[in-house]
């Protein structure tokens, strides 16, 4: 059964349009939340839901492709489940039983360390070292910068309570070696930032919190792994017991979610539909009282070869925020237009390659390895894919997904595909013994596809929320607000309906 907030619970009846650009993930949410039937009968709305998508093709930059044997993910690969946001979604969908978690037998990282792969500490979260001994014996960190990192139960907990960057916060309560030897390639694997422009509050608000209340983050692990909330974990590197993905890749996930929407006959889909622009429509003359340019009367939306603007009462743009603020040509949108620029975007690519195992010397007794900035070396990690899931490659084989460039090293994006392939090929030769000929290897660009959450970024996001409040009709969801998983950008997409329910329940 859906939840429905109690505001949302009227006899209220209207008849509303509401147009979805992108069908993406958050854009595929958005539409589920909004024709649910059990809001709309709640809410007394009767509302019909237009999504447009520039491609020819639902899901945005999740897309499985089934080649020679092997089920490859050309984006995200799996989703954690301590946000409620897709496990919610696919319960409502009836999609729990398509989902499998990680496989058991491999649940663990590499780091890099002097050329060769080592285990990542038992334990070791992100930057929650939860075994004292198994940091002590890590051949990852030095003596001293062993003995620096478990000095941290010692570190005199910061008063401030300003946002700071992830790498200020590492250095100051574990030290540099940490902060080069494990947490920058481990978080740096998840976000494809700049530790030292990283928010911590934006990305990780779990570890100041942990200073804030325990006065450190070893004590702070150690309590919760006395009295474990959410389940188990074991392995190192990331909760990877907490993972899911769709049996037959997240693209089924897609088709699911996209179906479920249809089923209801309140949504219609416009694929290889390219909006040129989006206009208010107010409904006060130009002359009128400050209050009256709040006063908004729908949106157009103006398609790429359609002479006319075709008119919704209310907009939800999924995409970047710069190709948002490249949308919204009003005068009364510029502020909001500069906020959105103001967040930086991320370049990268990811090589997927199919391989005999045979053709490793390394064992690839992992999920996959990371590769620390200090290490100069031209990818940034390395996913076993068909380790972390089941079905992912033939008998004898391995599907690999090597990522390259980010904010680290956007200059590697300038080459073209074949020199990045034999760029990659290279270096799994040198870290991981790699002999012989790929089964196949390609190259999936992602160009100003990853926003940046710099240090600020919350406060950026809430000025970004008053400015769009204030221009009614209008709302935006996505991964650049609230958090870049795919659970973050299904709660962003059914926010956005709700706060749409709200609205347009309410009398004229």
């Amino acid at each position: 059964m859906n939840w429905v907030p109690a505001e949302l619970q009227t006899t209220a009846t209207k008849s509303i349009n509401v147009a979805v650009i992108g069908a993406g993930i958050t854009g595929l949410a958005t539409a589920h939340r909004l024709a649910s039937q059990k809001l709309n009968s709640d809410s007394g709305l009767g509302i019909s839901i237009t999504v447009f998508e520039a491609s020819d093709r639902i899901g945005g930059i999740v897309r499985t492709v089934k080649r020679d044997g092997f089920l490859v993910e050309m984006g995200p690969d799996s989703f954690i489940t301590n946000k409620p946001g897709a496990i919610d979604l696919c319960r409502e969908i009836g999609f729990l039983d398509h989902l499998i978690p990680t496989d058991e037998s491999w649940r663990r990282s590499l780091v890099l360390r002097n050329g060769k792969p080592r285990p990542v500490p038992e334990g070791f979260m992100l930057m929650a070292p939860g075994s004292p001994w198994a940091i002590l014996t890590t051949p990852v960190l030095s003596l001293p910068g062993k003995l620096r990192l478990l000095a941290e139960a010692f570190v005199r907990a910061k008063k401030s309570e300003d946002d700071e960057s992830l790498a200020s916060f590492v250095r100051r309560r574990f030290g540099q070696e940490a902060l080069e030897r494990l947490v920058q390639p481990l978080v740096g694997g998840i976000y494809t930032s700049d530790p030292e422009k990283l928010s911590l509050e934006a990305t990780l608000p779990r570890f100041p919190e942990m200073e804030r209340q325990h006065g450190s983050v070893i004590r702070a692990t150690l309590r919760q792994k006395k009295h474990p909330a959410g389940g188990q974990n074991s392995g190192s590197g990331a909760r990877y017991a907490l993972f899911l993905t769709a049996r037959e890749g997240l693209s089924q996930m897609m088709d699911a979610v996209a179906q479920a929407c249809s089923e209801t006959g309140r949504v219609t889909w416009k694929l290889n539909q390219k909006i040129e622009s989006l206009t208010r429509v107010s409904g006060q003359s130009s002359d009128a009282a400050s209050s009256a340019l709040l006063t908004s009367e729908g949106w157009n939306v103006q398609l790429q070869g359609e002479s006319a603007p075709r008119h919704f009462d209310a907009v939800v743009i999924t995409l970047p925020t710069h190709a948002a603020a490249n949308l919204l040509v009003d005068k009364d949108c510029q502020s909001l237009c500069t906020s959105l620029r103001a967040i930086e975007y991320a370049s990268s690519a990811i090589v997927v390659s199919g391989h005999r195992l045979s053709d490793f010397q390394h064992p690839l007794d992992a999920f996959g390895l990371v590769i620390p900035d200090l290490e100069d070396r031209k990818i940034l990690a390395v996913s076993f894919s068909s380790r972390k899931f089941p079905g992912r490659a033939p008998d004898g084989h391995v599907l690999l997904r090597t990522f390259v460039g980010g904010a680290m090293q956007p200059e590697l994006l300038n080459h073209d595909d074949d020199t990045i392939l034999r760029m990659v090929s290279d270096e799994l030769k040198s870290i991981l013994g790699m002999s012989g000929t790929p089964v196949f290897s390609s190259v999936v660009r992602y160009n100003n596809a990853m926003p940046q959450y710099h240090v600020g970024h919350n406060a950026r996001v809430q000025t970004i929320e008053q400015q769009c409040d204030a221009l009614k009709g209008l709302y935006l969801a996505g991964s650049a607000y609230h958090g870049v998983g795919i659970p973050d950008s299904i709660a962003s997409g059914r926010d956005a309906a709700d706060r749409i329910l709200l609205q347009f329940r309410q009398p004229s």
